[in-house]
């Protein structure tokens, strides 16, 4: 068995040869080395992930697994291997002489950055129990290792149940790709001391075995839980000996094929043989994660929060034959592929260095939406079957354009720009003579805000159009199309007079939430009024009551635009800096009025004066909605604005609100709905996090196709030091240095390419500049001094 370096290292360290036989001693040892988060025993019956990019668990944290989610109703937890699931759960039972006990209710949650462990009090039988889960990389299986400690003084027999709750079912929307869910069948191969089952109508297998040194028999199902479908119980059982004050691990391998049976115990083999190789390489990849835009900065929490943030998006990561590698949206309702989410999330990658995943997510992406549309359209959301459910909101397609400019920025790939712009042309042109009925260039449609009825001109979708025509100027330009490239930013710019112009509402000091008719308008008024006063906001609908009593006096084909649900959308323009800077500023103060202690709601009606006080647990609707509800995304474009316009003491405030999510319910993550409610993890939370942090405090602007770095930082007030470290460019990658004393500032950058030109851009407020390095050229710019610079490393000092 080939091991890493590192693991083979730690081995000699720690133990002797012998000891190299049994890697799951070794596995418990390591992770004292890692750093883990403890859950609150308030939430231990609230989920959590076990991830690896072929198969994930989801359970939650007191060890249970109990029917989650409301795609598949009750069906998104458990052992997932898309396109298919695996397991309810498991469940397993001690037994010492004529007491049982079940190893539920657990006492104790710990969250590490790619395993779990879960602590069992069984001290009326002398021991306690660790459960740690574990997924290697690339595998289609998993393994769960029961660590039981004999804590007295005295020689323990244990009689071992371990109950497998199968499963075998198709994902979301299966039946649309004729994936057909039938009984399970479970069957005991004593050879190979493996069980396994299948599904009588479909080729998908589940095994599950433990170490040969262990020897199991199929018995009565014990300590068996409830659960919807087809699936079935099914309990093997093995006889222990711990001496007193030992310990001994048991494990479980778990994998599943959509194959054949002999792939699931060829899977089975492979984990249980390169068990400690998988966990000292996954563990080395996700400190390659860490130390990739890494930071140092004054605010801790801020700091730890964005670290596991990256995590996060790892484990949405899905990696699904004949369909492709991208990430899902979230856990555990929406573990498949979205266009509008990738949009955003891979904003986020490219700041943090993951190139491959944002490659592979844009493949899958592309393919997806040629197949279905396969005129430009990118589609809004697609199950791991391959099955789309919606062809694309109007939002996606101009996002989509500025993604692959995005793409081009931060790595300079000529090839990878010419392969997607065909689809960027197509995307653009579908945008306007497919949805733009009257010619006034803003397309009608739903946006991101997707309330039944509002789907007239959107800010949204105008924002980003206005974006995606400046950006496909910009590429148009770069290959060779210069005439497309002067209709594009002709296009761009128009839009962004109207935006200017016909969204902006003085009176309520916002852009509106769209443009339509007067009896359109009144039509929603009606809409949101009700929601209003279910809600109990008095002010909103007495808002709302006025806006419609002025829209009686309108003829009702009057095109304006309109403000009614103070939705986060309007803070768009801000977030693609379209927005005039004195429309900005008001804009901006108004949307601060629409936040709790954890930031931004996506309706502003549904806000009200008791809103700064609502620190606790989020009470949403037991049927799934986003109802009142306070978000990450909306939360991260209003920190992205304000820092746009120059005000990031305003956008770290929204970092910090943000942050109060984090590790609330599940340590190590921030729930789509602030602080506990939806999503458990979030990929676009990235997004909120990065964007803020890298490209506007510290400033970094890429332009990998020039070879040039542009790096104006724009710190908060306070932050006097801080630090980030490995920022990938191209083949380039970075680190900056920021200390700010008194009046003076200093900047230091070391680059791996040191023939790259570093623009360093300092405010013309400082009356010296002293430079430290290979100096090209400079100017002043917008306010700013900017230098050119190349080397290894410069530093400048403003006085």
């Amino acid at each position: 068995m080939k091991k890493t370096f590192t693991y083979l290292i730690f081995c000699l360290l720690l133990f002797s040869c012998s000891e190299l036989q049994d890697p799951y001693s070794l596995i418990f040892e390591d992770l004292k080395s890692q750093k883990g988060l403890t859950g609150k025993k308030a939430y231990l019956a609230s989920p959590f992930t076990a991830a690896g990019d072929r198969v994930y668990l989801i359970g939650n944290q007191d060890g249970s697994f109990p029917d989650m989610g409301w795609h598949v109703e009750g069906e998104m937890g458990g052992i997932w291997m898309h396109p298919i699931k695996l397991m309810d759960g498991f469940s397993a039972q001690i037994q010492i002489g004529d007491q049982k006990s079940c190893l539920e209710n657990a006492e104790a949650f710990m969250n590490y950055p790619f395993s779990n462990l879960i602590e069992y009090d069984l001290s009326t039988l002398g021991l306690k129990v660790e459960r740690l889960h574990f997924v290697p990389d690339g595998k289609e299986g998993m393994v769960v290792l029961y660590r039981i400690k004999n804590v007295d003084k005295s020689e323990k027999s244990i009689s071992f149940n371990w109950s497998a709750k199968v499963d075998l079912m198709p994902v979301w929307l299966g039946e649309r790709s004729k994936m057909m869910d039938e009984e399970d069948q479970v069957n005991f191969d004593e050879m190979s001391q493996t069980l396994w089952a299948k599904d009588v109508g479909n080729d998908w297998y589940v095994s599950w075995k433990t170490d040969p040194k262990f020897q199991v028999s199929p018995v009565a199902n014990s300590c068996e839980f409830e659960s919807k479908g087809k699936g079935l119980a099914s309990t093997f059982n093995t006889e222990l000996n711990i001496p007193a004050d030992g310990t001994i691990v048991f494990p479980v391998f778990i994998s599943g094929s959509t194959n054949s049976q002999l792939q699931a115990f060829s899977t089975l083999a492979e984990i249980q043989e390169n068990l400690a190789a998988d966990w000292f390489s996954k563990k080395e990849r996700y400190e390659l994660i860490k130390s990739t835009a890494q930071i140092q900065v004054p605010d801790q929490e801020l700091q730890e929060a964005f670290e596991w943030v990256k995590y996060n998006t790892d484990w949405l990561v899905r990696d699904v034959p004949e369909i492709g590698r991208g990430f899902g949206a979230g856990l555990q309702d929406y573990p498949w592929f979205f266009g509008v989410d990738s949009e955003y999330t891979i904003q986020g990658l490219l700041a943090t260095g993951r190139k491959e995943l944002v490659y592979s997510t844009i493949e899958l992406i592309h393919n997806l939406s040629e197949k279905t549309n396969g005129n430009g359209r990118i589609i809004h959301e697609a199950s791991t079957n391959g099955v789309v459910f919606n062809p694309g909101n109007i939002n996606e397609t101009p996002q989509w354009a500025s993604t692959i400019w995005e793409v081009y920025r931060w790595t300079g790939d000529r090839e990878f720009l010419e392969k997607y712009f065909p689809s960027v042309e197509k995307g653009l042109t579908w945008l306007l003579e497919e949805n733009d009925s009257d010619g006034n260039l803003l397309a009608d449609g739903y946006g991101m805000m997707e309330i039944h009825g509002l789907e007239s001109e959107m800010i949204d979708v105008a924002a980003y159009s206005y974006k995606a025509f400046a950006d496909a100027a910009q590429m148009a330009e770069i290959l060779g199309k210069t005439a497309l490239a002067e209709s594009y930013q002709q296009t761009a710019d128009a839009l962004a007079e109207k935006i200017n112009a016909e969204f902006w509402v003085p009176e309520f000091g916002s852009y509106a939430d769209f443009i339509g008719t007067a009896d359109e308008a009144i039509h929603l008024i009606d809409g949101a009024i009700i929601r209003a006063d279910t809600l109990n906001k008095p002010w909103a609908v007495e808002e709302l009551k006025a806006t419609k009593s002025k829209l009686s006096t309108l003829t009702k084909d009057q095109k304006q635009g309109f403000v009614l649900y103070h939705n986060w959308v309007v803070n768009t323009p801000m977030e693609v800096g379209v927005a005039d800077p004195e429309k900005a500023q008001i804009a901006l103060k108004t949307g601060r009025k629409y936040t709790n202690p954890f930031g931004v709601f996506v309706t502003g009606i549904d806000r009200d004066e008791s809103a700064e006080l609502e620190e606790g647990s989020f009470s949403g609707s037991k049927v799934f909605s986003y109802t009142g509800a306070v978000m990450t995304l909306p939360t991260g474009v209003s920190a992205i604005g304000e820092n746009n316009y120059g005000n990031p003491d305003q956008a770290l405030d929204y970092l910090k609100r943000m942050t109060r999510s984090f590790g609330f319910a599940l340590p190590g993550s921030i729930y789509e709905v602030s602080p506990d409610y939806g999503m458990f993890t979030q990929a676009w939370n990235l997004y909120s996090y990065a964007i803020p942090i890298v490209t506007q405090f510290f400033g970094i602007k890429p332009d990998a196709g020039n070879k040039v770095i542009h790096i104006r930082p724009q710190m908060p007030s306070d932050w006097e030091e801080a630090k980030i470290e490995r920022v990938k460019v191209g083949e380039n990658e970075i680190t900056v240095t920021y200390e700010k004393k008194g009046k003076n500032l200093i900047l230091e950058v070391n680059q791996s390419q040191k023939k790259w030109g570093l623009s360093i851009e300092i405010p013309e407020s400082y009356q010296q500049v002293k430079v430290l390095g290979k100096e090209v050229s400079s100017d002043t710019q917008n306010g700013y001094r900017r230098v050119l610079m190349t080397g290894e490393k410069v530093r400048v000092e403003a006085f």
